[in-house]
């Protein structure tokens, strides 16, 4: 086959290479410039581009780079800003994966004549009684199939993941054998168009990025009855649960339980405030067809899967029952739906709101 391989400079895609081209492939090498601002982080830096384009070299293959700047900025950038604006806690690594790297890299993939794309990620593609699926990576420490989770089968049958079957140790030791430079380079944690240095006032990096493009603006801190506790310096970085930087004292756990960013108020409660019996899902992405019954939800990239019951209201939402009450999660973040057994991906979409514990 002739294959697309995502190079993001790091030891996973550098290995995804060079095992394409032990199985015999055709195999070309491409780095997507996604961020033209400042960034020492993340897969967008330029010392990521020279490292992936080294191995590429090393490995013998050709090495291209796709500008992508204005889609990364219009569908990753943008929306990240916009959503702190209304107090959504966003990932813009799921929307990198959603609209760069599993959409316009498939088409330009297709454009150019190759058979399939392959990324460095710890996942599975496998097909069983003629349906695609997206599996759990062997490596379950490393697993990353939630955050590439929004793939139909059109593109699942054109996406290869060579270091699924590995774990990470073998990963590294099979860069290592081959001598190549990012053999021991560290996982990139960061978002990547965001600089990890302060800037001249102290501000963190992310605070930074933020408030150069939107207005931040301070908020009240009140408990559940309205009684005032403090303030917050940023109503727009406020998340929901959160428990550092706002109010407490005497003791007291308190947790966001509520973010008005219009009103400029954050209301804290105990934690039983935040338990809720479902969850509401939208704008999901099945990997074959729409399921409802019994699944596994995962609801962050290292979360545990919790056990709910999938149904569709009358909007063509899902509806996650949960079998037992969870914390809320964060509006803006990613429910990822698991077969019953957690092994492979039915489906995923974003939270939106959740529905309060039933009090009878």
């Amino acid at each position: 086959m002739k294959v697309l391989v995502a190079m993001s400079g790091g030891v996973d895609s550098s290995v995804a290479a060079a095992l394409l081209l032990e199985q015999g492939h055709e195999v070309v090498g491409v780095t997507m410039r996604l961020w033209g601002g400042d960034s020492d982080t993340g897969c967008c830096s330029v010392s990521d581009v020279d490292d992936a384009r080294r191995v590429a070299q090393q490995l013998g293959i050709d090495h291209l780079v796709f500008n992508f700047t204005e889609d990364f900025h219009r569908n990753v950038v943008e929306p990240y800003i916009n959503d702190h604006a209304i107090g959504i806690t966003p990932n813009p690594c799921i929307e990198c994966n959603r609209h760069l790297k599993f959409d316009r890299l498939h088409e330009r993939g297709i454009v150019l004549g190759f058979d399939a794309v392959a990324t460095g990620h710890h996942a599975r593609v496998v097909q069983e009684d003629g349906v695609w699926k997206l599996v759990r990576g062997h490596d379950m420490a490393k697993d990353q199939s939630y955050v590439v989770h929004m793939m139909d089968q059109h593109q699942l049958s054109r996406t290869l993941f060579p270091v699924g079957e590995m774990t990470k140790t073998v990963v590294r030791e099979h860069a290592t054998r081959l001598g190549m430079r990012t053999a021991n380079k560290p996982d990139s944690q960061d978002v990547c168009f965001i600089t990890s240095a302060k800037d001249d006032a102290g501000r963190s990096g992310r605070v930074s990025f933020i408030g150069r493009r939107i207005p931040l603006n301070p908020a009240v801190v009140v408990d559940e009855s309205g009684n005032e506790l403090g303030s917050v310096e940023s109503v727009e970085l406020v998340t929901l649960g959160q428990r550092r930087g706002v109010a407490g004292g005497g003791g007291t756990k308190r947790f966001v339980v509520d973010i008005d960013v219009p009103g400029r108020k954050v209301v804290v409660g105990p934690e039983s405030m935040l338990m809720v019996d479902h969850e509401i899902v939208e704008n999901v992405i099945w990997s074959n067809e729409p399921y409802v019954g019994p699944a596994r939800v995962q609801c962050s990239a290292h979360g545990e899967p919790r056990l709910a019951v999938l149904s569709l209201d009358d909007a063509g939402r899902v509806v996650a029952t949960w079998s037992e009450p969870q914390r809320r999660i964060s509006p803006g973040q990613s429910a990822v739906f698991y077969d019953a057994d957690d092994r492979y991906v039915l489906g995923g979409g974003l939270v939106t709101r959740s529905v309060q514990m039933s009090t009878q």
